[in-house]
């Protein structure tokens, strides 16, 4: 028992060592990011939420319209397989009882504001900068949700929803980003230094490329020959 507990402090020491090893490498680690750093993913996160805010403007006003008229046929109905349509009038569309649009109305004024807010040098503490890690991470599990209940349930596909669910996915990924950096996430042992590093060299942008990318190019091996034809 005594060489067991011996050998388990040891292991404790060896990643504290390894820890310090990390920090002496790039001491920057510990400090905050730079406002240029911090810039930059604020800039990164306004534009994807006014894109993905007038997305769900859009759809919010289609939605509108086809209350009013069910028949209605919308700017975005191409054919039985690229059609707002067709997703607008699924059940999961109206999951809480209204447009989820309203939400994405909802959800991209938010962190549009928290953005701005980090241009202007603002720093929040950590409390708010969880919660709003957390509410923003149930949105982007959210939207690929209905991504996936459109291209496997539903069969068709919403452009604006599409565009709603890239938007997230960057935005969910500035804050990420930042939150890492920050120290507001983190990680035991020797990811805390790694994972600070990764997201510092911009390395976690290609994991969110490699997402995107990957629904797009579901899109096109299931869809390819309607949407190409």
């Amino acid at each position: 028992m005594r060489d067991a507990t011996r050998s388990s402090a040891e292991g404790l020491d060896d990643i504290d060592d390894f820890d310090d090893l990390e920090v002496d490498r790039d001491p920057d680690l510990l400090e905050p990011p730079s406002y240029a750093w911090r810039a930059r993913t604020a800039i990164e996160m306004i534009v994807s939420g006014v894109i993905g805010l007038f997305a769900s403007f859009v759809l919010s006003i289609e939605a509108l319209t086809l209350a009013a008229d069910p028949d209605a046929t919308l700017g975005c109905d191409f054919n039985a397989v690229i059609s707002c349509g067709i997703v607008a009038q699924s059940p999961e569309a109206t999951l809480f009882g209204f447009p989820n649009a309203f939400l994405g109305i909802a959800a991209e004024a938010v962190v549009i504001t928290v953005a701005v807010a980090i241009l202007g040098r603002v720093v929040f503490p950590r409390w708010f900068m969880l919660g709003a890690q957390t509410i923003y991470t149930l949105g982007f599990l959210f939207a690929w949700w209905l991504f996936f209940v459109s291209f496997f349930k539903i069969g068709a596909l919403c452009p604006w929803c599409l565009l709603i669910t890239v938007t997230t996915t960057l935005v969910w990924a500035g804050l990420t980003r930042l939150n890492v950096r920050e120290g507001v996430i983190t990680f035991p042992g020797r990811w805390g230094p790694a994972a600070r590093r990764f997201v510092d060299h911009g390395n976690d942008w290609f994991v969110t490329v490699a997402l995107i990318v990957l629904l797009a190019v579901a899109i096109l091996v299931k869809y390819g020959s309607i949407i190409l034809a």
